[in-house]
């Protein structure tokens, strides 16, 4: 489970621009795909060079595309990376049938791909995002290259504390009250609240990268499909937990062909730090890199070590280059 949007984290002030009203980095571009009865916002950073293999990278619970910015920028000379809006958060809007389950969420990641001819593509999932990225694995092997997971949303029998309001909103009638308590609340202080139970150490977060995640907190509690979206993504992540069978999260990890990555914090507040050696059992050949300082967003604390992570993947699996393109992008 995730973020509503969070503030990136940065050196030095990051240089941004607006489309429409969607704020995007330096290099970014944001365009909508348009499938029938589907509607997606896509962020891209076009590849330093051509040739690059494709990558899509898929967000948590409340977040978007933008968690994504700051590992897309680090892997823009290795991959050639686009992040989507899944429907009803970011810039995409909800889904006509309102099913904000982990399949249907899985079944739009698909069907976006194959619309767009991309796959075979190294997929990213954080938290909400991991659980869609494995079952797209799991069930459709030739669209992934390889695996990399932060803090994957999957089945435990000891839920942290920290994690059982956001588990609560998938009980009828509990989001509505969320709503009305947090009423008072401005957009500020609920972006404090996030950012402190998201992220191992908040103090990073510079002053820019919280003022932007305010306005973005500010522009989503205005949508009138908010608190439906959060409260079918939450229901969806506990009906995912208690499948079973050839449909359980965990059997879907074993399922998985990739080649796979796994990133941990060990300030994780929403996902317990303790499941990693258990998913990295479950996930064959995988390789797990534990950050003990991050949080639950080691993407956006940590892009540096991950990406890192990432590319050592890509040289020790053989992974790297693009089935489709030569280096110098000839077919």
């Amino acid at each position: 489970m995730s973020s509503t949007e969070l503030p990136g984290v940065r050196s030095t002030a990051e240089p941004s621009s607006q489309v429409g009203a969607a704020r995007l980095a330096e290099g970014e571009q944001l365009r909508t795909v348009a499938l029938p009865g589907l509607e997606l916002a896509v962020r891209d950073r076009p590849p330093l060079r051509t040739g690059l293999p494709p990558a899509l990278f898929v967000h948590g619970l409340g977040g978007s595309s933008q968690n994504w910015s700051a590992l897309m920028e680090q892997l823009a000379g290795t991959v050639d990376g686009e992040a989507l809006d899944l429907p009803g958060f970011g810039w995409s809007p909800p889904p006509a049938d309102r099913n904000y389950s982990v399949t249907a969420f899985a079944r739009a990641v698909i069907r976006h791909l194959d619309a767009a001819g991309r796959g075979p593509v190294h997929l990213f999932g954080n938290s909400l995002g991991g659980a869609v990225s494995t079952r797209v694995a799991a069930v459709r092997p030739d669209l992934v290259r390889t695996l990399t997971l932060v803090s994957p949303a999957l089945p435990e029998l000891r839920v942290q504390r920290s994690a059982v309001p956001t588990a609560l909103l998938a009980v009828p009638g509990v989001a509505a009250l969320f709503s009305r308590m947090s009423q008072g609340l401005s957009a500020e202080q609920r972006t404090r609240g996030v950012t402190a139970l998201c992220y191992g150490d908040p103090s990073r977060v510079t002053p820019e990268g919280f003022r932007n995640a305010v306005e973005e907190m500010e522009r989503r509690m205005a949508l009138p499909y908010f608190w439906d979206a959060m409260t079918r993504s939450s229901r969806g992540i506990v009906d995912a937990y208690t499948l079973g069978g050839q449909h359980g999260l965990w059997r879907q990890a074993q399922r998985v062909l990739a080649p796979s990555l796994l990133v941990y914090g060990g300030r994780d507040q929403l996902v317990s730090y303790r499941l990693a050696h258990k998913a990295a059992s479950a996930y064959r050949g995988s390789r797990l890199l534990c950050l003990p300082e991050a949080g639950h967003v080691a993407m956006m604390e940590y892009p540096e070590a991950v990406a890192a992570a990432f590319r050592e993947l890509l040289s020790d699996t053989g992974t790297g280059e693009s089935d489709r393109y030569t280096e110098d992008g000839r077919g």
